[in-house]
């Protein structure tokens, strides 16, 4: 048994795992409502800020991607092992 396959050390592989994924879901849904919030406000200030944000949103959603995707990596190579 080597030293990064115990009891310990995968618990603290699947703790940091789930917190990439929750850091992605995170991410990607605040992509999300910052592209989409301006199709649904009604006209103001705020609306035309959050239109002007849209390269901001689209980093936070590739971001957020990104993250779930190493999530769902990581996950399948622990599966292969």
């Amino acid at each position: 048994m080597s030293l990064s396959d115990t009891p310990s050390s995968r618990k603290t592989s699947r703790k940091a795992d789930n917190e990439l994924l929750i850091k992605g879901l995170t991410c990607a849904i605040i992509g999300l409502v910052i592209l989409l919030a301006p199709r649904f406000m009604a006209p103001s200030g705020m609306t035309q800020i959050l239109a002007q944000s849209h390269i901001v949103g689209w980093f936070a959603l590739l971001l957020g991607t990104a993250f779930v995707l190493l999530f769902a990596r990581r996950k399948a190579a622990r599966g292969k092992d």
